[in-house]
């Protein structure tokens, strides 16, 4: 129960036993005023409602601001676009002839502003993902940092991973150094070790991968870009400030932040790729919800028996 029904459940017991007790013997019970008895007892028509607190804003208002007064303020916030208060005050009171406090024409300006219609944002609409009908038709790489608490050697590393966007079969590799020589590398392991032919790969536009957004070299391929050329591959780069179009590889960076990384300890280059290799191993036949509850290896199977 709210406590503004306990206070008209009290009043109408107060009310009840005045009408069989005398007001004084009402008062000294329910500690109130006699005045107050009265009050309620000429309210209490039978029903809780009359019971109801009424406004207590006074009826009259002598001091409130005028229409013009309203208008001028109106007049000046707008000038300033209802965010100099100080300079809109000040004209007001050398221009209007404003005589009311800084302080009460504060609080008009914010009465006022919140009263104006806000414009509705248009929500932005985003264009439907076409997602990749088999296995190998786009592969979407990325880079991870190596937690800082994994190495003991005090290193930087980095992981390089690749994501199948309709298998979601995952490969990863760890390196020094997030470079284009590092990226040639890893370009070269994935396809060595995908299961499937691969027709286009998706990046950001991290240096490691294009020299696009570098305007001294943005005519000269990079050692990615150049492999990627010879191979026959198309490439994609996705536009500027818009992770969430690698969106699969970067999810698949914080479930391996949560199942590797957290309990993972390396002591070199050599064991972090040998711990990294045993989860690969692994990761691939775990299922996933976006499969219908199948592994990255049923659904290429699944695949393969189709296609070959």
């Amino acid at each position: 129960m709210s406590i503004l029904s306990q206070q008209k459940y009290q009043r109408q017991r107060m009310v009840k036993y005045a009408q069989k007790h005398s007001v004084t013997e009402t008062a000294i019970r329910y500690r109130v005023s006699r005045k107050t008895v009265y009050k309620w007892m000429s309210r209490y028509d039978g029903s809780l409602a009359s019971l109801d607190d009424l406004s207590h804003r006074p009826k009259t208002s002598p001091r409130s601001h005028t229409e013009k007064e309203l208008k001028q303020i109106r007049k000046r916030l707008k000038k300033y676009k209802w965010t100099d208060l100080l300079l809109a005050y000040q004209e007001l009171c050398e221009k209007d002839g404003y005589t009311r406090s800084y302080g009460g024409f504060k609080r008009i300006a914010a009465r006022l502003k919140s009263a104006k219609p806000q414009k509705r944002k248009r929500k932005r609409k985003l264009k439907p993902y076409k997602r990749a009908d088999y296995p190998g038709q786009k592969i979407q790489i990325d880079v991870k940092y190596v937690p800082s608490y994994c190495p003991a050697d005090g290193k930087k590393y980095y992981q390089y991973t690749a994501v199948d966007e309709c298998s979601r079969w995952t490969f990863r590799e760890m390196y020094e150094e997030h470079s284009t020589y590092s990226s040639r590398d890893f370009l070269e392991k994935l396809i060595e070790r995908a299961p499937f032919p691969i027709r286009e790969v998706q990046t950001d536009n991290g240096a490691e991968f294009t020299n696009r957004l570098i305007v001294v070299k943005s005519k000269h391929l990079t050692l990615f870009e150049n492999a990627l050329l010879e191979l026959g591959i198309i490439y994609h780069r996705i536009q500027i400030a818009t992770p969430r179009h690698n969106g699969k590889v970067e999810r698949q960076h914080r479930i391996d932040e949560a199942r590797f990384y957290k309990q993972m300890r390396m002591y070199s280059l050599e064991d972090g790729r040998k711990q990294l290799a045993v989860y690969q191993r692994k990761s691939n036949n775990y299922i996933k919800t976006c499969l219908g509850m199948k592994t990255p290896n049923q659904v290429v199977a699944m695949y393969q028996a189709v296609m070959f």
